[in-house]
Order: structure tokens, then C-alpha cells, then sequence
């Protein structure tokens, strides 16, 4: 393999990297708050409002509910009013970031799911308000479980990582697509394939690891 080749491999890498870390980041900040607000909005719990969750529900249902890949095409215009290109590294982030929100919080109100409302019942009763049960009970007792959900988000944005260079969003899969695919590299293809699968395992291990370490029941 040409010198040039490794370079291009590693620039691929490290901007499949950053998409991740970038739509990664900025989806927890988001998709964390609205699967809180799912679980606490629903009815009988502490922030009951009915209507409200539903629309949530309903907006986040949507937004899970579109393939990436139409999701990509559709939003080029946001995109393009966002970063200044529909092309790219920083382009890529924007559909990604969008379509894992939804996605974390549905995971994160899966995990909220699994707390014994023994637990905010008595957080009740001794008079916690909702902002305190939720980030003195809520919070930390579904903390293996948002690690896990962070864990899971992480593992599709590299898969869908690789689709966006389907589409020019840079990256390892539009190394593989221009020089494994379109020039009939087998190589590169395979190398390709490669440094995704031992990322998968990377960000895999350390999130179990995470989910150990916050496991304490």
C-alpha cells in the first residue's frame, strides 16, 4: 500500500471520527433532556401532561421513523443554511446529529422505564421536587442504562457514517465507495471494512465498561 493510500486512509478515519464525536455530543445533550421529558410527562408522572408527551411522542416516532438516507437528502437545504455546504465532513454531522436524537431518547426512556417507582414515590413523600427526583433518582439510577443507550447511538452513527458517503459526506465510506468500489480495490474495500468493525468493538468494549463501572445494584 502507497504512502498516499495509508494517508487517505487516515484522513478517512479520523473524519469518520469527528462526524461521530460531533453528531455523538451534540445528540446526548439533546436526545438525554427529551427522553427525561418523555418518561416525566407521561400520565401519573411527576411533570404529568398528557398532550405534551403525545406531541413529543408523536414528533420523536417521526423523526426515528425516516431512513437515513432520505433523511440526508432531505434536509440539504437546512444543512446547506446550517454549515454553508451540503457536502462534507461538517454537512454529514447535521443528519446525523438529527437522526440520533430521536433515537437516544427513546432508549433513554426505555432505561427510565426499568426504575422502581418505589424509588420516586419515596423521593415524594419526602418531599423532592420533580427537578430534584430527576436529577437526584432519575438520573443516576438509569445511569447504566444511558450509558448503554450513548453506547448503542454510537455503534448506528458509524454505520451510518459509512452511508454518508454514499451521498459526498466524507469519511470512511466515501473512501470505499471511491477507491474500493468505483476503481475495483478489494483492498481498500477490505481495509475499510476493517477499521469500522475494530471501531465497533472499540466504542462497544468501553461502553460496557462504562455500564459496569455505573452499576451499582
Amino acid at each position: 500500500m502507497s504512502s498516499a493510500m495509508f494517508e487517505l486512509i487516515l484522513e478517512a478515519t479520523l473524519d469518520t471520527l469527528y462526524m461521530v464525536a460531533i453528531s455523538g455530543v451534540i445528540a446526548a445533550l439533546f436526545g438525554i433532556p427529551l427522553g427525561v421529558l418523555l418518561y416525566v410527562t407521561r400520565p401519573q408522572q411527576i411533570l404529568a401532561q398528557p398532550v405534551a408527551n403525545r406531541l413529543l411522542g408523536v414528533i420523536t416516532n417521526i423523526g426515528r421513523s425516516i431512513p437515513f438516507i432520505i433523511l440526508m437528502v432531505a434536509i440539504i437545504p437546512f444543512t446547506r443554511m446550517l454549515v454553508g455546504t451540503s457536502i462534507g465532513t461538517n454537512a454529514a454531522a447535521v443528519p446525523l446529529t438529527i437522526a440520533a436524537i430521536p433515537f437516544i431518547a427513546r432508549l433513554v426512556e426505555g432505561a427510565l422505564n426499568e426504575i422502581n417507582p418505589g424509588l420516586v414515590e419515596a423521593a415524594q413523600s419526602m418531599g423532592a421536587t420533580p427537578w430534584q427526583i430527576i436529577t437526584k433518582v432519575l438520573l443516576p439510577e438509569a445511569r447504566g442504562g444511558i450509558f448503554t443507550a450513548l453506547t448503542v447511538t454510537v455503534v448506528t452513527l458509524i454505520s451510518y457514517s459509512a452511508m454518508a458517503g454514499a451521498v459526498g459526506g466524507g469519511g470512511l465510506g466515501d473512501l470505499g465507495i471511491r477507491y474500493g468500489y468505483n476503481r475495483f480495490s478489494p483492498t481498500v474495500m477490505l481495509i475499510t471494512v476493517v477499521i469500522l468493525v475494530v471501531m465497533v468493538q472499540g466504542f462497544q468494549s468501553l461502553g460496557d465498561y462504562l455500564v459496569r463501572k455505573s452499576d451499582h445494584k
